[in-house]
């Protein structure tokens, strides 16, 4: 779990970082910019940088909320 400072949530839960670009759009992704620095940051959820990851250790974390 992640607190969160969202007005409308106290947590937020994502056990899939990354995610495939589909348009134009994508080229200039806030998303990608960020996981490329979380990786070079050492974060263990981004070492695999951008590129669709599940992290099955997280599923079951809002179970134990």
């Amino acid at each position: 779990m992640s607190t969160s400072k969202i007005e409308w949530t106290d947590a937020s839960w994502n056990p899939i970082t990354g995610c495939s670009k589909i348009s134009p759009g994508c080229q200039h992704c806030y998303a990608e910019m960020m996981a490329r620095r979380l990786c070079a940051m050492r974060v263990d959820k981004y070492k695999n940088s951008f590129r669709v990851t599940l992290h099955e250790d997280c599923l079951e974390e809002p179970v134990k909320w």
